[in-house]
């Protein structure tokens, strides 16, 4: 192979990469519950608030709300930080009724985003999708 197909072919796998990169806008969810009996769906919604983002889901009618840092590969390393435009994970913290949570979330080749979340005394992690 060519040094210029090389070069071709590589710049097409980053290109639809960059093209999705960014976690704000508003996505369909759905996850397991924790004894993986039900799966749930919903809503989330993510904005950018400064350096941080702001995420807000709506799952069977209830609220959850949390505060997010960007993430991203730069050269060969992962780095954490500040939200940009540029980012292909977040972590965020979030609240819901009398409990509070992790997650974090990376974005897939084909634009959705799969993650993790647990809550607060919580022994199990649990798998969750958005996609647009």
């Amino acid at each position: 192979m060519s040094i210029r197909a090389l070069l071709t072919a590589c710049a097409l796998i980053l290109v639809p990469a960059a093209a999705f990169a960014d976690p704000t806008g508003t996505f369909k969810v759905t996850g397991s519950n924790e004894d993986a009996t039900e799966e749930y769906t919903g809503t989330v919604k993510v904005v950018r608030t400064g350096q941080t983002y702001a995420v807000y889901w709506t799952i069977a009618g209830d609220e959850f709300v949390g505060t997010g840092l960007g993430a991203k590969f730069i050269g060969d390393r992962f780095e954490m930080g500040p939200a940009s435009d540029d980012d292909t994970a977040i972590s965020v913290g979030y609240v819901s009724k009398e409990n509070f949570g992790i997650a974090m979330y990376f974005e897939q080749p084909d634009g959705s985003w799969q993650g993790v979340w647990t809550y607060g005394g919580s022994e199990k992690v649990i798998a969750e999708n958005w996609t647009r």
